[in-house]
């Protein structure tokens, strides 16, 4: 399975996180929609089809301390 970049993984659960914080004191239509879609990409990311598992899954392989190796454009 290829594997998405741990800063990328890192950076979706940053927002998933602020939006839903932020849904949860307002939750206009746009918020609600983009909050959709960081769940949905933390499912794609992380092969998960429910945004708690993605979330669990996707800490998971970043405390497992995955880096530069799986970089394909590492130097």
């Amino acid at each position: 399975m290829l594997m998405a970049h741990p800063a990328l993984v890192n950076n979706l659960i940053q927002q998933y996180e602020a939006l839903r914080a932020l849904h949860a004191e307002n939750g206009s239509p746009r918020t609600r929609q983009r909050l959709e879609d960081l769940a949905c990409s933390l499912c794609v990311t992380t092969g998960t089809r429910d945004v708690e598992a993605a979330l669990v899954a996707a800490r998971r392989r970043l405390h497992a301390g995955h880096g530069e190796e799986d970089c394909l454009l590492a130097t």
